[in-house]
């Protein structure tokens, strides 16, 4: 999948301890914008139709038992024929020796050569998945986001009106911060998946008391790196006169990197347990995914409860 972020080549050379057999000229420049990784083997039997170069370039075993099997000159062709393509690097797994001929075609035309300890299975998954988070597209969000009984609730509203001392006793019940003020949020596939910025993750800000450091006050286990956000609760001034919705029959989503999350508005006045109603909307957001919706339920009984009184 192809994204509009980049990840430079040399941080996946230091994200997976990477040995650096020969660096290419533009090695400290060179980036991924793509998550997909190949294995070339097509390429060294000398097929490149649908070639994408933009991707990682890794062999295992198995390509080099095929190589192997060639005479040195035949192997300096496979080799000079691929890296005459702009590849962004090329992987040699289970630090498998390194062909010479490959080593001299890689300085000739300048390619990144690395070495890795993992299998190349095991590389590929593991890059996969690291690269489809760091290329996801990613927005950042003003709120609070907290893992509530295992449902990511996100808390958004105007400042002041309460997130992050809703969030405190949150902290307090037992449920975990993943960001406070700002929240990263990257759609990966058909989900969204929020966490807090490095500089200021595991820290909350209070008015009154200031910046404080959830993991150090309350414990690593007030604290989580990241979460799927499974719902969205809007916080806003109770307003005199407006009618709201007292069933919850109303189902309302927001929209994020065009991903619909449920939301509800959650009107604010002093008295209200703001904690407490937040996490029964996490319970009820988990009871609805798992095919329950207490609204529904209700009216249903007395549906049926006036039937019955109008036939007898």
């Amino acid at each position: 999948m192809k994204t509009n972020r980049s990840v430079k080549v040399k941080e996946i050379v230091d994200k997976f301890q990477m040995e650096i057999v020969h660096k290419g000229p533009s090695y400290e420049t060179d980036v991924l914008t793509i998550t997909d990784v190949n294995r070339p083997g097509l390429q060294f039997a000398g097929f490149f139709d649908y070639f994408d170069p933009a991707r990682l370039q890794i062999i295992g075993k198995s390509e080099v038992e095929y190589l192997r099997g060639f005479s040195s000159e035949e192997r300096r062709k496979r080799f000079a024929d691929l890296f005459n393509y702009e590849i962004p690097a090329f992987i040699i797994s289970r630090n498998l020796d390194v062909f010479p001929e490959c080593l001299e075609m890689a300085k000739h035309c300048g390619r990144t050569l690395l070495r890795t300890k993992y299998t190349a299975v095991e590389f590929t998954s593991l890059t996969i998945d690291y690269l489809n988070h760091e290329l996801a597209p990613m927005i950042t969000r003003h709120g609070v986001l907290l893992d509530v009984y295992g449902e990511g609730v996100f808390i958004m509203g105007d400042s002041g009106i309460g997130k992050s001392e809703t969030a405190i006793e949150l902290i307090k019940r037992g449920h975990r911060l993943v960001a406070d003020d700002a929240v990263e949020i990257r759609r990966i596939g058909n989900t969204l998946t929020g966490s807090a910025p490095e500089l200021i993750r595991d820290y909350l800000e209070v008015r009154g008391v200031g910046v404080i450091d959830i993991q150090k006050i309350f414990g690593m286990g007030a604290v989580q790196e990241s979460t799927q956000i499974d719902l969205v609760i809007k916080f806003e001034e109770w307003t005199d006169g407006y009618v709201y919705d007292r069933l919850g029959l109303d189902e309302d989503y927001m929209q994020i990197l065009d991903i619909s999350v449920p939301c509800v508005t959650i009107p604010v006045r002093a008295g209200r347990n703001l904690a407490g109603i937040a996490e029964i909307a996490a319970m009820n957001n988990r009871q609805k995914k798992y095919g329950f919706n207490s609204a529904q339920a209700f009216v249903e009984k007395i549906d049926n409860h006036v039937d019955a009184n109008s036939k007898s």
